[in-house]
């Protein structure tokens, strides 16, 4: 297994959705006592949107399941990844204009017909 979940991030303001993504991370490495647990890129700007790849720690993610426990397995997604997806997406609706985000291994998959 990989050391480290990277997300795709799409986004129309790159300060707010880069602060909040980078806050919400911050107060899980705080609660699970982690440190340095992630990494953020800077963003690329496109037909509106801002591009920026989040890299964090497999270790991060899985002392959240840990101290989530079920509650964690009740999440919408099939899988660790999409789990996390969907726990960083409600933590951070509302306090950022538009955003998408997408686990990168599946974007640069054969299968979407992306790339």
């Amino acid at each position: 297994m990989e050391g480290r979940i990277h997300i795709n991030v799409s986004a129309v303001d790159y300060d707010k959705t880069s602060k909040a993504i980078s806050r919400q991370l911050v107060l899980l490495e705080e609660m699970v006592h982690g440190q340095e647990d992630f990494a953020m890129t800077d963003s690329e700007f496109a037909f509106g949107w801002h591009f920026f790849v989040v890299s964090v720690n497999r270790s991060l993610v899985e002392k959240l399941v840990d101290q989530m426990g079920s509650d964690y397995e009740r999440l919408k997604g099939k899988g660790i990844e999409k789990k996390f997806l969907t726990w960083l997406t409600k933590n951070i609706e509302g306090k950022t204009p538009r955003f998408k985000l997408a686990i990168k291994e599946e974007m640069e998959s054969s299968k979407y017909g992306i790339f």
